[in-house]
């Protein structure tokens, strides 16, 4: 009885094992693989990572464990151009797969080729307006062109004077006493009493007299070796700072002058005062310096990729914080030809007039520069994709439509680059979300790359 149980026993169990595998099987016959590619799908890509390739569509990115996204085939499928389904390019997969394998380095993106040809893609309207795509319009304007710097004002070094010791003496009196001080041309600034310079002085008489002696006896000018002994005793007062009126004044009055007096050359600002009353003072020492200021320099910087549009002559406007509103005109006279190697600038020297004396030595002003270049194409700088090897614009054909545009640029005027190839004006090129159309780009295979 109990070896009869057993047996119906174990045959229950075989009978329910062959039933579930039959249920199991039937299953697994009417159910689809879940790795199948549909017919209009090309392979399988990531986008944050255009370069992977996939065909199994449960696969994940290597790099970010990313879902993948499909690529239409581009002679097939609901979307023209090989477009990808709308909403693609911002699925995300929240969390990473465990069983997704890692990679330790991403894979590199296609190299640049610059014999690719970018075709055209499609992103649908409603999907440019989800993600904020905005258009401007190629133009022609007139190329304008302001640069500003910073200079610093110093002075005219062909006005200013510097007054040095060319005896041994004796400060006996100052007539200027500070920095500061205004002196006009011709105006005494000290005298110096020189026991050696006197006794040049008397020499001088003492031939002017031999000469008269002589020419009252012989009744004939004085002698050729009297006339080079003249010259050469006046050209050594010269020397030491006596000037050609003084001179002249020793000739007619056949006095010395005890004390030489040192008069402002021009008029100007004194700038600086080396000696005091009653100091003496030996060859070589500094005495006053007198600067004129009516006109001076300004030293200002410019950058090397702007050394291009500086040449001598050129106007430029001069500004300074302490008269807000006015504009001094000054033009460019130097153009330093060696760099700053630390801030890889070049000086610019311009010349001011400066007749108030408004400006002064020392004082920072701005600089302004304006020319104007003529006219040519121009496109906003949000429009440019600028990769490194190659600038890129993204050129709106209408229903949805772009074409990755290779472009070559000028210049940067403004808000705007001068556009030397690759556009035409009237085109219409995104302005704003370039790089989310840039991804579409790249994984519609429309730019491979950069």
């Amino acid at each position: 009885m109990k070896t009869r149980m057993k047996q119906k026993l174990e045959f229950g169990w075989i009978a329910a094992i062959a039933l579930a595998g039959l249920v199991l099987g039937a299953t697994s016959c009417s159910r689809p693989k879940a790795d199948s590619k549909p017919a209009d799908v090309d392979y399988y890509t990531c986008t944050m990572h255009p370069s992977v390739k996939k065909q199994n569509p449960t696969d994940k990115c290597p790099i970010c464990s990313m879902d993948l996204t499909p690529v239409k085939k581009k002679s097939g499928g609901a979307s023209e151009g090989g477009g990808v389904e709308p909403g693609a390019s911002e699925r995300q997969s929240g969390a990473a797969s465990k069983d997704a394998p890692r990679s330790t380095l991403p894979a590199p993106d296609a190299p640049y080729d610059p014999n690719e040809r970018p075709s055209e893609f499609n992103v649908p309207v409603e999907r440019q307006q989800q993600i904020g795509v905005t258009y401007a319009t190629v133009e022609k304007k007139p190329l304008q062109l302001t640069i500003r710097t910073v200079g610093l004002v110093a002075y005219d070094k062909q006005r200013h004077w510097d007054y040095v010791s060319r005896v041994e003496g004796y400060v006996k009196e100052l007539y200027v006493f500070s920095r500061g001080e205004l002196v006009e041309k011709d105006q005494p600034l000290l005298t110096i009493y020189s026991p050696e310079l006197l006794t040049t002085q008397n020499e001088f008489i003492d031939l002017l007299r031999t000469g008269d002696e002589a020419c009252q006896k012989a009744g004939h000018a004085m002698s050729e070796s009297t006339e080079r002994l003249l010259n050469s005793a006046k050209q050594r007062l010269r020397l030491w700072n006596i000037s050609d009126q003084q001179i002249s004044e020793m000739e007619k009055s056949r006095k010395p002058q005890e004390y030489l007096v040192l008069h402002s050359p021009f008029r100007g600002v004194v700038q600086d005062i080396g000696v005091d009353q009653g100091r003496k003072v030996s060859m070589g020492d500094h005495l006053v310096d007198v600067a004129d200021l009516s006109r001076v320099w300004v030293w200002a910087d410019f950058y090397q990729e702007e050394l291009p549009l500086l040449q001598k002559g050129l106007d430029l406007t001069i500004t300074t914080s302490s008269y807000p509103g006015e504009r001094l005109k000054g033009k460019i006279v130097v153009i330093d030809p060696f760099m700053n190697d630390a801030k890889r600038t070049a000086r610019v020297r311009i010349d001011v007039d400066n007749p108030e004396l408004k400006l002064r030595p020392d004082m920072y002003v701005d600089v302004e520069l304006a020319r104007n270049i003529g006219e040519g194409l121009v496109v906003p700088l949000n429009a440019v994709m600028l990769t490194g090897n190659r600038n890129v614009a993204f050129v709106g054909k209408g229903g949805g439509k772009l074409e990755p545009r290779i472009i070559e640029l000028g210049r940067k005027y403004g808000d705007g680059y001068e556009v030397k190839s690759g556009l035409t004006v009237g085109e219409r090129v995104v302005s704003s979300a370039n790089f989310l159309i840039d991804a579409e780009a790249k994984v519609q295979g429309a730019l491979k790359s950069w």
